[in-house]
């Protein structure tokens, strides 16, 4: 009788490992799939934010009436490797150049095309700041799982690593000084 009741409590003890398990590896693939999600999301946004500075460019080019480029190098990112992070930062470069030429040039707000466009700017960010803080958000939580106990076991059995937040920044390293502007 008492082989038995070892051997029930056995096999409860080692179900509810089980059950446990598989509840935290699930946790673990579902902020994977939404840290994917909203990445997609962040590379659709960038991809159209690129292309909108690339038609901005000729449009204040002709309202402004000057031939040059108000947007140096902006054929060369297409063709160098960044990250996400790296290449929001560079946008955003551009960005700055055309609230400055916004401020320096007031009559570009009169046109209708730079109206739509800068409208359509303001809707790419927001959609683009929503995505970032949603991504942090379940990178948080995943590298919560993948740093406690027994997350971390299953985590390293499943190859699942500390992710860095949006803005590149590793808080595992030494570098304090890693905020950018």
């Amino acid at each position: 009788m008492g082989f038995i009741f070892f051997l029930l409590f056995l096999i409860v003890i080692v179900g509810s490992i089980a059950i446990y398990y598989i509840y935290v590896f699930n946790k673990l693939m579902d902020f994977k799939s939404k840290m994917e999600q909203a990445e997609s999301i962040i590379d659709e946004g960038l991809r159209n934010k690129f292309d909108l500075i690339r038609k901005m460019d000729a449009v204040l080019e002709s309202l402004l009436k000057q031939d040059k480029s108000f947007f140096k190098d902006i054929t060369r990112l297409e063709k160098e490797n960044f990250t996400n992070f790296d290449f929001d930062r560079k946008l955003v470069e551009y960005e700055n150049i055309i609230n400055q030429l916004k401020q320096d040039y007031p009559e570009i707000k009169d046109d209708k095309e730079y109206r739509k466009m800068d409208n359509d700017f303001r809707d790419i960010n927001e959609k683009l700041v929503a995505a970032k803080a949603y991504y942090n958000k379940y990178t948080n939580k995943s590298n919560e799982v993948a740093r406690k106990f027994p997350g971390n076991i299953i985590a390293k059995l499943h190859d699942v690593d500390i992710k860095p937040f949006f803005d590149g920044k590793n808080m595992q390293d030494d570098i304090i000084d890693d905020f950018k502007l």
